[in-house]
């Protein structure tokens, strides 16, 4: 009969590292990833009030561009309104279940795309890339504040014993 080696993958039940309940500040960030995950599907919709105005920014943009050019980027730009509150929405709730889990490096990767949302939101606030009007940038400073309250409860000192790793044998 095969006998596993000794000093095998697994350590010997008595050994075993019982998880961690998951701690109240991890349990409300998660529920503000999905939060996050809600308002960027919302996202979507007021992204798509503002299509109105997409054309005559366009045409503006690049006066000589022909109509049929000009629709061509009306409808690329929809498609990104969607895809990208789609893919938000996606990060958000798989942050969410990662963090749940307990997986260190999700809170590292949430700070990282915080900070990256961070930094997009000035540049957008400077260059004016926010010309959508208000419902577009009153959505992203939600949004931007969902992710702030969401950080802060992973950077919690309950928070971190929970994303500690278990030692190792």
């Amino acid at each position: 009969m095969y006998q596993p080696y000794p000093g095998g993958a697994q350590p010997p039940e008595d050994y075993a590292q019982p998880k961690l309940p998951i701690p109240q500040s991890v349990t409300r960030a998660a529920q503000l990833m999905y939060a996050g995950a809600v308002a960027s599907l919302i996202g979507i919709a007021i992204d798509l009030t503002t299509t109105g105005s997409l054309r005559s920014q366009i045409t503006k943009r690049s006066p000589n561009m022909t109509a049929a050019h000009v629709t061509d980027a009306v409808h690329f730009e929809i498609g990104l309104f969607i895809v990208s509150g789609l893919i938000g929405a996606a990060v958000w709730i798989w942050m969410a279940q990662t963090t749940k889990a307990g997986k260190g490096w999700a809170r590292i990767v949430s700070t990282v795309l915080f900070a990256i949302d961070t930094i997009g939101a000035f540049v957008g606030l400077a260059g004016g890339a926010l010309s959508g009007g208000g419902a577009t940038r009153i959505y992203g400073l939600v949004v931007w504040l969902i992710g702030l309250a969401a950080i802060v409860l992973l950077w919690q000192r309950a928070s971190s014993e929970y994303f500690k790793p278990a030692p190792r044998y």
